[in-house]
């Protein structure tokens, strides 16, 4: 698996910025950001977020340098998914992170109980999923829904939505988007 940890160090350094001051930049801890940058801990998509804007780097240009450090396979493993969001609550593994000029986000998402993905937002783009275990509430352009195993959804994201897992088990979605937002 790429090591996000590894890139965002070398990011930092880079800038000639210490942990300190990206950690007062970010509003972020300071050991949060070495455990970060050790790959002992796994950051949410807002937190690597907070961490490039002090870095001056986006989303989708730290993810398209990501790719070129890990060799092009057409298969991925389990252990290769990179994870992009907090796997205590929202867990986001992306597939084929290093495929070249890649035109779909491909996600296995995992949701707590309780996980919610806050208020609803909308960005440009077009996805659509499965879920694959337990069930997900799903809200689009104020439409509200609880998927459950097997079932399926698809919409423009630029329609407000929101996901939430109101069940006491894990629930888990196999979701694509296009274009990629990371």
């Amino acid at each position: 698996m790429p090591k996000i940890g590894a890139k965002l160090l070398e990011l930092r350094r880079r800038r000639d910025l210490s942990i300190r001051e990206v950690a007062s930049r970010s509003g972020l801890s300071a050991s949060a950001i070495s455990l970060i940058e050790r790959d002992k801990m796994s950051p949410s998509v807002n937190t690597i977020s907070a961490i490039l804007d002090v870095l001056g780097s986006t989303l989708n240009g730290f993810f398209a340098s990501l790719e070129s450090t890990v060799g092009y396979s057409p298969f991925y493993r389990s252990s290769e998914l990179v994870e992009i969001g907090n796997p205590k609550s929202i867990s986001y593994r992306m597939i084929g992170v290093n495929h070249p000029n890649r035109e779909i986000l491909i996600l296995h998402e995992r949701y707590g109980p309780g996980a919610d993905t806050g208020e609803a937002f909308a960005h440009p783009a077009h996805e659509g999923g499965m879920v694959i275990a337990g069930a997900v509430e799903l809200t689009v352009g104020g439409r509200t829904r609880v998927l459950q195993t097997g079932d399926g959804y698809y919409f423009d994201s630029r329609e407000r939505h929101r996901f939430r897992n109101t069940g006491d088990e894990v629930a888990e979605i196999v979701s694509a988007i296009s274009p990629p937002t990371y």
